[in-house]
């Protein structure tokens, strides 16, 4: 019994070499869901807002990353860093929150750094959303839960 918890554990820490990230994760979002934010324009609130709490917000907080970028907001996810600018409305070419979600575009190591990754799905979809200009509603609806 205990050869074979051993050998879980060491399995569940393999991961890729420059990343403690683990493979792609399930989708957060429905089949439904996936489908209307590929065929219709993305919404943030039924299919953003999931992504980025599931996935994100749980390091990119004030918090956990003081005076980094956080998403728990539109006016904190909207600045600039010393890396760049985390979201740039219509250009998600130069949107540090695509480029670091994707393993094929980051020259860095692919966020999220620990957790399961973004599936092609969320990442088509994000890059979709700042594509249409990164609608991102103000108020509560707006603000990200990071789950302490």
């Amino acid at each position: 019994m205990k050869r074979l918890a051993f050998a879980l554990l060491l399995t569940s820490c393999a991961a890729p070499l420059d990343s403690e990230t683990k493979p792609l994760g399930e989708n957060v979002l429905t089949k439904q869901q996936i489908h209307e934010a590929k065929h219709d324009s993305v919404d943030f609130i039924s299919h953003v807002k999931p992504v980025l709490e599931a996935k994100c917000v749980m390091c990119h907080n004030r918090e956990a990353l003081p005076g980094h970028m956080s998403l728990e907001n539109r006016a904190e996810a909207m600045r600039s860093g010393v890396l760049g600018t985390f979201i740039v409305p219509g250009s998600p070419e130069n949107s540090l929150l695509i480029s670091h979600t994707h393993s094929a575009h980051s020259k860095m190591s692919v966020m999220p750094a620990v957790g399961e990754r973004l599936t092609e799905d969320e990442y088509e979809i994000l890059t979709k959303w700042v594509k249409e200009g990164a609608r991102w509603p103000a108020g509560d609806a707006g603000t990200l839960k990071v789950l302490r």
